[in-house]
């Protein structure tokens, strides 16, 4: 695809097609040399564990051409450490860092002409995946792994960009058990919010803000991202093993201790949302989306966060000030980003 015919400014968090994605294969007990490819699809044994036993993970981290134009990539080691942590949940072959660190850089540099310009909004996003190879019908860990780095040039998650939408609470849905693989990112979590995130979209929200999945009393994950609110001018975030250690909030809430603020991360009942100013749903995808209301579709009860829809102070200084550490065009404090 030429460049040249790509939108910038309009691009959707879809797919379009790059030039190349780089493998490895774990056999006999060790990863294989890179490879680098133009093949957009898999050889797979139709035994494989990743179809059968959900052996699969993977990652999203972004890529940014900054003000000075060079590219940085985003938290490159946390995501590693990440997707590391999820393979040993399911019992996968790791991925070192320097393996992780060096194909993700690879996989940059091969598309160097697919990442966005300074100033379109947009960015490269980076998906690296780790599936299950072996064939095995008894339920086992596969002993062959094959893990894929691949990008795409993607604009905003939600299409509102960085203004207020409206989410809903829905206690027939959990997005994963109590002490289950919500720790991890795993495809199947995802799978597992498909209906309920459907269903919100058709009702016009813009996401699902599930509760714990044992008691239904505090606040869980929000959709494919996590949330945080500001209360009594803290920064509250909920803490749970079912939920997915966010990566971008742990960013906003070092940034958040910067800018003077505390920070709790605990457990949030489902009655603070009363008294909260701002949230905001934060993830690699979306940054930080703010949350106009909160509809509880069971109790029929609306939390209404910001009256006049417009992007609370706090939500909107931490995205600022994270969009700017990613372009380059704040001091990079603590390290963050990888510059090409």
């Amino acid at each position: 695809m030429a460049t040249n015919e790509l939108d910038w400014a309009n691009l959707s968090f879809g797919y379009v097609p790059t030039d190349y994605n780089v493998r490895s294969t774990f056999r006999d007990g060790k990863w294989s040399p890179i490879e680098e490819t133009d093949s957009t699809t898999i050889d797979l044994h139709i035994a494989a564990t990743a179809l059968h036993y959900g052996q699969e993970i993977f990652e999203g981290l972004k890529a940014f051409r900054g003000k000075d134009g060079k590219i940085r990539i985003f938290r490159l080691e946390e995501n590693a450490r990440r997707i590391a942590e999820s393979a040993r949940g399911l019992l996968m072959a790791p991925v070192t860092e320097e393996l992780f660190k060096e194909m993700v850089i690879r996989a940059v540099k091969l598309n160097e002409r697919f990442v966005p310009p300074y100033g379109s909004g947009a960015s490269l996003y980076i998906r690296p995946v780790e599936i299950g190879l072996s064939a095995q019908v008894g339920v086992a860990p596969a002993k062959e792994y094959a893990f894929i780095v691949f990008v795409t040039p993607v604009g905003p998650y939600f299409k509102e960009g960085f203004k207020p939408t409206n989410i809903c609470i829905m206690r027939e849905y959990d997005r994963v058990a109590p002490k289950g693989t919500g720790r991890w990112k795993v495809g199947g979590n995802y799978a597992a919010s498909l209906q309920a995130g459907m269903k919100a979209h058709e009702l016009g929200y813009s996401a699902v803000l599930y509760l714990d999945p044992k008691e239904k009393k505090y606040l869980d994950e929000c959709g494919p991202a996590n949330f945080f609110a500001i209360k009594d001018g803290k920064y509250i975030t909920p803490a749970s093993d079912s939920i997915l250690p966010s990566i971008t909030n742990k960013s906003l809430m070092t940034l958040a201790r910067d800018m003077g603020m505390e920070v709790e991360q605990r457990h949030i009942l489902l009655e603070e949302l009363a008294d909260v100013t701002e949230a905001a749903a934060c993830g690699t995808a979306a940054v930080a989306s703010p949350v106009a209301e909160i509809d509880d579709l069971d109790t029929g009860h609306k939390y209404v966060i910001l009256p006049d829809r417009k992007p609370g102070p706090v939500v909107t200084a931490l995205y600022d000030r994270l969009r700017a550490i990613q372009l380059g065009e704040y001091p990079d404090e603590h390290g963050w980003n990888t510059v090409l």
